[in-house]
């Protein structure tokens, strides 16, 4: 999930709204914040939950940095929703809750192991990837997209990591 920055000053301005072109619809912005919101409160919630099930305690501590870092991206989010005159998100979407919920079957059934709990956050960063760059596909306000662009940075920079735990504890068995 993203990492957590200073968040953009005086979003609400009209001149601020568009970024060389017409200006997207507030509204609009909104929702593409609220839905990337949703996303870091899922990748908060995941990472929690990993967290609770992993076994290394190393793991363990990476997961709740992760968790750790979502929370402050959605906050950071949150407050560009309000300075936007919105009504900011505050939990994660229907598709992480079922994504949380196959994780516990998951566990139930087959054992919580590290290299599960690996892959399962590998998953949820492959699904934070493609909301993040839907989201910059979108015609942002300049200092909107520069807060999306910095907590995508964030992302890749998590997935890469998980990625290589995942393949490294892979490669130990």
């Amino acid at each position: 999930m993203p990492q957590a920055g200073t968040p953009p000053a005086a979003l609400a301005s009209p001149s601020t709204l568009a970024k060389g072109g017409p200006a997207m619809d507030k509204d609009d912005i909104i929702d593409t914040l609220n839905d990337l919101i949703e996303t870091s409160k899922d990748g908060e919630y995941g990472f929690r939950s990993c967290a609770e099930h992993a076994s290394s305690s190393d793991l363990k501590a990476n997961f709740e940095k992760h968790a750790k870092e979502c929370a402050r991206s959605a906050a950071e989010l949150q407050s560009c929703v309000v300075q936007l005159g919105g009504e900011p998100e505050d939990k994660g979407s229907a598709s992480g809750s079922a994504h949380r919920g196959w994780v516990a079957l998951r566990g139930s059934i087959a054992g919580y192991s590290d290299q599960a709990m690996l892959d399962e956050c590998e998953r949820g960063e492959d699904v934070a990837l493609e909301r993040y760059r839907d989201a910059l596909d979108e015609d942002l306000p300049a200092a909107v997209r520069e807060l999306v662009e910095r907590q995508y940075r964030g992302v890749k920079r998590n997935h890469a990591e998980v990625r290589a735990l995942r393949d490294q504890l892979a490669a130990s068995h």
